[in-house]
């Protein structure tokens, strides 16, 4: 009989005894009695003993978490539909598990899922409708940043803390075709007024090549006087009379 005792004894410390791994923060859950909820005692790390029939170990992590949420739209000031894929990365703040509990008394996948999903959507439905699509698709940085202090400031006063939150913000695809052909219009612009420059440059540089050609020619015509052109005949000349003709007069008389 007392085998028998010894070993449910041993069962039962089995059984009321529980670690809480580091990276986690546990706590005391009171399932019974007129202060059911969260005891006053909380637990960090190691070995725990409590009551497995009137008490429960809830272990929270504290380390980061991150959730890629499924994607969901949002209407802009002007009535665009955007689509959002957010992925949050937030972590419980330390010592404010049993807060935590208390306050959702459900587990933290179930809360991730559920309210904290709403609370991204809500954000991020809040912002966009301050927003026009212009305004958007020009301040999009500052669209994300407000979207991220204000839910941060959100979730902390719920005992979390908010790493970071990426928005997978997708335009419609009307917007997307109308900014391509805003860049193509663009480029196109620039193209031609490039080519307007080049074409310039060229016609300049011909009309310099042509003004200095017709310079040379005048001034080429001005030096050619007659003393000038006999010169030039008589050093060019061989000495030897043509086969046929006249013969050619040296130095013609005034």
């Amino acid at each position: 009989m007392k085998r028998v005792l010894v070993i449910i004894g041993l069962i039962l410390a089995a059984a009321s005894c529980t670690r809480i791994d580091a990276g986690y923060e546990g706590i005391l859950v009171n399932q019974y009695g007129s202060e059911k909820g969260v005891s006053n005692v909380e637990i960090r790390t190691g070995r725990v003993w409590y009551n497995p029939i009137t008490q429960d170990v809830i272990e929270f992590p504290l380390f980061v978490k991150t959730i890629d949420y499924s994607a969901f739209t949002v209407n802009a000031k002007d009535g665009s539909v955007f689509t959002i894929d957010p992925t949050l990365s937030y972590a419980v703040i330390q010592g404010k598990a049993p807060f935590i509990y208390v306050k959702y008394r459900k587990d933290l996948d179930e809360i991730t899922q559920t309210t904290m999903f709403n609370y991204v959507k809500n954000a991020f439905r809040i912002q966009m409708n301050k927003y026009t699509t212009e305004q958007l698709i020009s301040n999009r940085q500052q669209f994300e940043d407000s979207v991220e202090t204000n839910l941060g400031k959100l979730l902390a006063d719920d005992g979390f803390h908010l790493e970071s939150l990426t928005s997978g913000l997708v335009y419609p695809k009307s917007i997307v075709e109308a900014v391509d052909s805003k860049n193509r219009a663009v480029q196109e612009a620039m193209q031609a007024q490039n080519q307007l420059v080049r074409d310039s440059i060229n016609a300049r540089r011909e009309v310099i090549v042509a003004e200095g050609e017709r310079q040379a020619n005048l001034l080429r015509q001005s030096s050619l006087t007659n003393l000038l052109i006999q010169q030039q005949f008589i050093e060019k000349w061989d000495g030897r009379t043509p086969l046929y003709g006249s013969i050619p007069t040296i130095l013609k008389s005034n």
